[in-house]
């Protein structure tokens, strides 16, 4: 009698823990469920944004009525003409002094570091910015004088859409009618300069334009992160001309085996439509210009 018992309350402990594992996994994948859920909301807030402000306000809605020509589309002739402003840009770049590896030789940058944080990061690029930025500008003047883009239109899968998504999530990127998303896999300091149609460069050292865009999520001046992304958005109106978007590589960091040459996606969305670019840098380089799109408002007329 006393081993018939024991035995079910053996079994009966034995049914009372396997019922508190399967409700705790279930309770475990529901959370993971939610979490996939919210990043999902915030990954396709731009477009349910967009869709209903072109419902509800006609005349807020723009289109996208030409891109620029990209490299890879060009004719042998007119790809040898940009190879020789590309050039010029070079030239203009080393004569500017802009390349970084001449500016910054800190002994602390001669090995590789694991160090996760560096206030010196931040206090080099105010410094440097103080002193350069005159000739960042005058750079960034003939980079934008640029009808061609470098990056190649590419149609990306789902699960690397979704990736770039969540990577904003993390860093609580915003969405908008106008959003530009930068990302790459390394602890590089890539910088986006976004020219406004109003004539203004959004970029690190001014980030808010008077039209109305912002720079609010830039990584990486410390390398911090092997996933960084960046993001320059208009979130409720932008205004009718041209965008260029350049990408500078700012600076190569030591850190983990990261390497000279960064490989780099430029998510690019207007009004729901969407347009994806890839692309890589080298340390050295000038800033080239990706991409460029030009905003109107359309005909009231269907």
């Amino acid at each position: 009698m006393d081993q018939t018992i024991l035995l079910i309350l053996i079994l009966g402990g034995a049914a009372s823990f396997f019922a508190a594992l399967f409700t705790l996994n279930r309770m475990k994948k529901k959370r993971e469920l939610r979490k996939r859920q919210k990043l999902h909301s915030a990954s396709r807030a731009p477009l349910s944004s967009m869709r209903a402000s072109r419902k509800g306000a006609r005349h807020d809605r723009r289109h996208v009525v030409s891109r620029s020509l990209q490299l890879d589309q060009l004719s042998d002739q007119a790809r040898e003409a940009y190879e020789n402003r590309q050039r010029r840009r070079v030239e203009q770049f080393s004569d500017l002094q802009l390349v970084m590896d001449e500016i910054f030789i800190p002994e602390r940058d001669a090995v590789e570091t694991e160090d996760e944080e560096s206030e010196e990061d931040e206090e080099d690029r105010s410094t440097w910015i103080s002193e350069n930025e005159d000739n960042l500008n005058a750079h960034a003047d003939l980079v934008a004088e640029e009808e061609v883009g470098t990056g190649i239109s590419v149609r990306v899968s789902q699960e690397e859409d979704s990736e770039l998504m969540e990577r904003l999530a993390r860093e609580g990127g915003k969405s908008g009618v106008v959003q530009i998303s930068l990302a790459w896999d390394d602890y590089n300091d890539l910088d986006m300069h976004v020219f406004c149609p109003s004539g203004e460069r959004i970029y690190f050292n001014n980030r808010k334009s008077a039209c109305g865009g912002e720079l609010d999520v830039d990584m990486n001046v410390r390398p911090k992160s092997k996933k960084p992304i960046e993001n320059v958005v208009w979130t409720d109106v932008a205004p009718d001309g041209e965008y260029k978007i350049g990408v500078h590589f700012y600076r190569h960091h030591r850190k983990r085996r990261t390497k000279k040459m960064c490989k780099f996606r430029l998510r690019v969305v207007t009004y729901g439509q969407v347009k994806e670019y890839s692309g890589e840098l080298t340390s050295g380089d000038p800033m080239s210009m990706i991409t460029s799109f030009l905003l109107v408002k359309p005909d009231e007329e269907e």
